[in-house]
């Protein structure tokens, strides 16, 4: 039987929701007891609502696959599933919480059950009717002490979820997941205040589908302005196909040791996944 949802959500300064750790989705299976809690295995992965996109034409001829359910969605979700294993956190972009087009099944639920995660969060920043629930999704093997959900600036749609993780250093490390707008302007609003969010904590991960890459002004500016690490115009996603461009990323901050990064080479989307191995300091780790 899959846990109810929370009944109601306190709320923080600021329009920031909270979901306390015990309200947050558990999947059934339990965290990896080898897991080192210093050292954190991450992926981000936009999955395009679940759609295998294999060339630039698929976008006009998959166009209704965005409306209508269709049975190869669940067949390419359970492939996505069956490369999300062995990761600490897995970040999800465009992803659907259960609506007409997804036949009603929340994608982040579906997938924490598939990848066998402890927890799972859905931030659904637009809603079109029972059509679609555009969402950002969280999967982890570890206890969150809080989630946060941030509305981002610019047209409605577009969010951040913050994941709060304790430490034996009594701060926290902040996990956040982000989809961030097409347009430069509303963009460079976007990292504005993701930067301001990033300065909140000691240690931060952001990872997402920023929509731009190294070309980007505002992209390198926000970089220099948090001290972000981790920005690599190697590793290229879009479009899986023919990965030319890096619109995918995950940032860290100063006191995170980046060990491993790079990108997976399975399309099952039209971005590919990205990977990175990160480090907390000397002697710290997260709390169980």
């Amino acid at each position: 039987m899959m846990p109810e949802s929370p009944a109601s959500i306190p709320r923080r300064p600021a329009g920031r929701l909270v979901l306390p750790a015990p309200a947050v989705n558990p999947a059934p299976r339990s965290p990896d007891p080898a897991a080192a809690p210093h050292r954190l295995r991450l992926l981000s992965y936009n999955i395009q609502a679940g759609i295998h996109s294999r060339h630039y034409r698929d976008y006009l001829a998959n166009g209704w696959k965005h409306i209508l359910p269709h049975a190869a969605r669940l067949r390419n979700l359970a492939q996505i599933g069956a490369q999300l294993h062995g990761y600490d956190l897995v970040g999800l972009q465009e992803v659907d919480a259960g609506s007409l087009r997804s036949a009603h099944i929340d994608q982040t639920e579906y997938l924490a059950h598939q990848a066998g995660y402890s927890y799972w969060f859905a931030q659904i920043n637009r809603r079109l009717g029972t059509l679609a629930r555009h969402s950002n999704g969280l999967l982890s093997q570890l206890q969150p002490a809080a989630i946060i959900e941030h509305r981002l600036p610019g047209l409605p749609g577009r969010g951040a979820l913050v994941a709060e993780f304790p430490t034996s250093s009594g701060d926290s490390l902040a996990v956040c997941v982000l989809h961030l707008a097409l347009g430069w302007r509303a963009r460079r609003r976007q990292l504005e205040y993701l930067v301001a969010v990033a300065h909140q904590y000691p240690f931060v991960v952001l990872m997402g589908d920023f929509n731009c890459g190294c070309g980007s002004r505002t992209l390198r500016m926000a970089v220099a302005a948090s001290g972000l690490r981790g920005l690599d115009c190697g590793l290229k996603t879009f479009p899986s196909w023919r990965p030319a461009e890096n619109l995918d990323h995950i940032l860290v901050s100063p006191s995170l040791r980046i060990t491993e990064a790079g990108v997976v080479p399975y399309a099952l989307s039209d971005h590919l996944p990205i990977r990175m191995l990160v480090e907390l300091p000397a002697g710290v780790a997260i709390s169980r």
